[in-house]
């Protein structure tokens, strides 16, 4: 019965819950997110949140409060010197639940909880980059053409060219072949022509021989 229950006790005893969750609590500060389940998760944080308020007064009482909780010197170290300095003005707050599903064997609900100041995508640096946006049409009102249409319209072009110049030469060679009839026909009426006033000289000197 839950008569009051003031808190998750995840199924096991006083102190293998404890041992739990301080082992969760120095992977969460060495690695700075873990994959676990949300009940899991959600007791973490009551029980790591506290620690990291104590850590931004580096002194030795507050170092010797955090390592009666961790029980780990490694720990202890990384959250004075790398987190602390990170969550200084935070005043709270300082992990994220995410949820990603549910796990296949018994399908607990699962999540990734990690450190909020150490995640670049959610970062205030992040959020001040701006992003551009492109419009249609800005500028001077008429779409600009993309490469793509711009290479389809310079071969249409050169198409056009090919064909118009494949035409020329058909037309020129069609005009050789039609004037090469009508020059012999002219050459033979000129030899003719030539011919006729060369028989008339010899007629003409034909009969100035029998005159004489």
């Amino acid at each position: 019965m839950r008569h009051q229950k003031g808190f998750n006790k995840l199924g096991r005893k006083s102190a293998h819950r404890k041992a739990m969750l301080q082992n969760m609590a120095c992977s969460l500060i060495e690695h700075k997110r873990i994959n676990t389940t949300v009940a899991k998760a959600k007791a973490l944080r009551g029980f790591v949140e506290p620690l990291i308020t104590k850590s931004r007064v580096d002194t030795m009482h507050s170092r010797r409060i955090v390592f009666g909780h961790l029980q780990d010197k490694e720990a202890v170290t990384e959250l004075f010197r790398e987190v602390a300095p990170k969550i200084g003005e935070r005043p709270g707050g300082y992990t994220r639940i995410i949820k990603t599903g549910f796990r296949i064997g018994d399908g607990a609900e699962m999540c990734m909880i990690e450190l909020v100041d150490f995640n670049d995508v959610y970062s205030k640096e992040a959020g001040k980059k701006k992003r551009r946006r492109r419009r249609r049409g800005a500028g001077t009102g008429s779409a600009q053409a993309s490469p793509a249409t711009e290479v389809v319209e310079n071969k249409k072009e050169e198409s056009a060219d090919q064909v118009e110049a494949v035409a020329e030469e058909a037309t020129t060679e069609e005009t050789a072949v039609e004037e090469t009839p009508a020059e012999t026909a002219e050459n033979q009426v000129e030899g003719k022509a030539e011919d006729i006033p060369s028989e008339e000289k010899k007629n003409e000197e034909g009969d100035k021989e029998i005159k004489e």
